[in-house]
């Protein structure tokens, strides 16, 4: 093998090694008994929701389109209706590929040619691959399943992913849909157990 396919191979190895896939999602789900399967169900914001914003519609919009796909009818928040499925949201953010002095991490690669067709070491190159490290956006989706009547909690969950900033797996949209699949899909799922949903 040639001193170039083994310069070039030391060179990729790094590069490939950064390539990562999104993070899975966990979820764990609450009930008792059997709960509901189907009935009408109102969609709406849940008291001391932590983040209440215009994104609210968006989380919810995601949480009811996964109810009707299982069964339930949904209808305007606030309208009569046999079940309320209250929703909470979260996002937080925290630092990534940073050392513990809080550089960003770089990948060095070094090799030599010397005279005569000897190769050793002693040339150090560092290269940065990301320049600035973009943060984990960290989004938490929580939904409790209420008979109108009574407001007594029949099957609760929370789903939790992760993703880079700047991502399309890190802007509300695709999270809320992202959480809400891995959360309601599968429904009631397995009381108290915390299941990864890739």
């Amino acid at each position: 093998m040639s001193k170039r396919l083994i310069l070039a191979a030391a060179l990729a190895f790094p590069l490939a090694a950064c390539t990562t896939t999104a993070p899975p999602t966990e979820v764990t789900r609450f009930h008792v008994g059997n709960p509901a399967r189907s009935g009408t169900i109102a969609v709406e914001e849940m008291p001391g929701n932590p983040d209440i914003s215009l994104e609210f519609r968006t989380y919810a919009d995601a949480v009811a389109q996964q109810w009707r796909q299982i069964g339930f009818t949904p209808v305007a928040a606030g309208s009569p209706s046999d079940y309320v499925a209250l929703v909470s949201f979260r996002r937080g953010f925290r630092p990534s590929g940073v050392d513990r002095s809080g550089r960003p991490v770089s990948v060095g690669v070094g090799g030599g040619i010397g005279s005569g067709g000897y190769s050793g070491l002693g040339l150090g190159i560092g290269i940065n691959l990301s320049g600035k490290p973009k943060d984990i956006v960290t989004t938490e989706l929580q939904v409790q399943l209420r008979r109108r009547a009574d407001s007594a909690t029949v099957w609760e969950g929370r789903a939790t992913t992760e993703a880079k900033q700047g991502t399309s797996a890190a802007q509300p949209a695709m999270a809320a849909q992202k959480l809400a699949a891995a959360l309601i899909q599968g429904y009631p799922g397995e009381s108290g157990r915390t299941m990864i949903v890739k």
